[in-house]
């Protein structure tokens, strides 16, 4: 059982069961009519929430455990979520084929990460969105959460390296309190980011 099993395997949801509140605020930003690229989905919560909003949804994770507990979360709620389980150096979307790419506390070593980040935005059609969230290396003055390691944690200036086509709305680093499960708890220091991608 690989470690994001383990941490999925209990009878409650690592991170809650509730979307991410930058997702909420910028769900609207989202074009209608074509679908949402969830990476990293563990559970569900996130991808989830968009499908209430009627959003066709793909949700893609390396853990079968937390994606089994995302179509349940999404059957109690009687929604479609279509669920990939697919180790993220392996997944490559259909270019151009999404209106959205929710990445939210996706972390990953930078040689991953940059390749990860540069096949979201192909996936992406024309004016489709980015919408990020993640911990900036400021956070490991708390302990609400996310990786320990430095390089695993992001600035603007690494997002937008990674994302040349894509122009930010808004890309900022703040400091929140979390009540996300019983994970994400506390004090903590993010990058939120809304980006589109141009032409």
């Amino acid at each position: 059982m690989n470690p994001w099993d383990e941490r999925f395997a209990g009878e409650g949801f690592a991170y809650g069961t509730g979307p991410s509140r930058w997702l909420v605020e910028q769900a609207h930003r989202i074009p209608p009519g074509l679908p949402v690229l969830a990476l990293g989905e563990g559970e569900g919560r996130n991808a989830v929430f968009l499908a209430g909003r009627g959003l066709e949804v793909e949700a893609v994770d390396g853990s079968p455990v937390g994606l089994a507990k995302a179509q349940r979360l999404a059957s109690s709620r009687g929604l479609p979520l279509r669920t990939t389980v697919a180790e993220l150096a392996d997944h490559v979307a259909a270019p151009g084929r999404f209106g959205a790419v929710v990445l939210v506390f996706l972390h990953l070593p930078p040689g991953l990460r940059a390749t990860v980040h540069a096949r979201a935005a192909a996936a992406l059609a024309p004016d489709g969105v980015v919408v990020l969230e993640a911990f900036t290396p400021r956070k490991l003055s708390f302990t609400s959460g996310g990786p320990r390691q430095l390089d695993m944690l992001y600035d603007r200036e690494t997002i937008r390296g990674d994302f040349p086509g894509v122009e930010w709305d808004i890309l900022e680093e703040t400091e929140v309190h979390l009540d996300e499960g019983p994970l994400h708890q506390g004090r903590a220091s993010l990058l939120r980011g809304l980006g589109r991608k141009m032409g």
